[in-house]
């Protein structure tokens, strides 16, 4: 909470501004979402560096050329979303907790990202938001799931990955690309607004032809697997 308020006093003359901004965006029909992400994407960058939020980004070059790709990274808390927003060069959109979807800005962002809410509750309403990430993504909309379905709130460390995530992927028959989140949990959910970096590790993508015989659990276990796998690599090479 702390480093928040830090972001909005740090930016309080141009709140109103970048507020209006991202609204705008998802209220105008004419912004494309190559617009719109590049509006957000400037924000947020202004919001990471008001918050002294560093952010490294590693693996730029496994992003698939062409559009039409789901990120699956690990969840570890708020400031996720801000991490890819702060370093993907490419447009995307992702899918979010009806709960959250609701909070101000954050709604905003929802809005001009053409995010789309999903009720885990509500398995109808899950199997129709499946279905939608499905047919965006084989039009070329690239999309940002969590696979774990909630933070894990144990730091670096991973719960494990439901398969139902992965359908959408399946049924496009499109590249997973499994992201690696690093002290991601920090900025956020620690009570302390002292310089902080995050990293991010873009690995390389499985093609469909790759994962196309297996299950959608023993796809995210693979995933799950080249996470924890890049993590533990990172830490021990920051321990050296």
């Amino acid at each position: 909470m702390k480093r928040i308020i830090l972001m909005v006093l740090r930016l309080l003359w141009k709140v109103p501004y970048y507020f209006y901004l991202i609204w705008k965006c998802g209220k105008d029909e004419s912004i494309t979402l190559d617009e719109a992400y590049a509006r957000v994407k400037k924000v947020t960058k202004a919001a990471n560096h008001a918050g002294r939020v560093k952010i490294e980004a590693y693996g730029l070059e496994n992003i698939p050329r062409e559009n039409g790709f789901i990120f699956f990274p690990n969840h570890q808390g708020l400031f996720d979303v801000l991490v890819f927003l702060d370093s993907c060069p490419v447009p995307f959109s992702f899918v979010i907790k009806k709960e959250a979807s609701n909070v101000i800005l954050l709604k905003q962002v929802v809005a001009a990202l053409r995010a789309i809410p999903i009720d885990r509750e509500d398995i109808r309403q899950s199997m129709q938001v499946i279905n939608q990430v499905t047919q965006e993504v084989k039009k070329g909309r690239n999309f940002l799931i969590f696979a774990e379905g909630t933070r894990s709130k144990m730091g670096n460390r991973l719960l494990p990955f439901k398969g139902g995530t992965f359908k959408s992927a399946v049924k496009a028959k499109c590249p997973i690309v499994p992201c690696a989140l690093i002290d991601s949990f920090k900025p956020f959910d620690e009570n302390s607004i002292r310089p902080v970096t995050v990293k991010l590790i873009y690995l390389s993508p499985l093609y469909y032809e790759e994962y196309a015989g297996m299950k959608t659990t023993e796809i995210g276990a693979e995933v799950k697997r080249r996470i924890e796998e890049a993590i533990a690599m990172a830490e021990s090479q920051a321990q050296l």
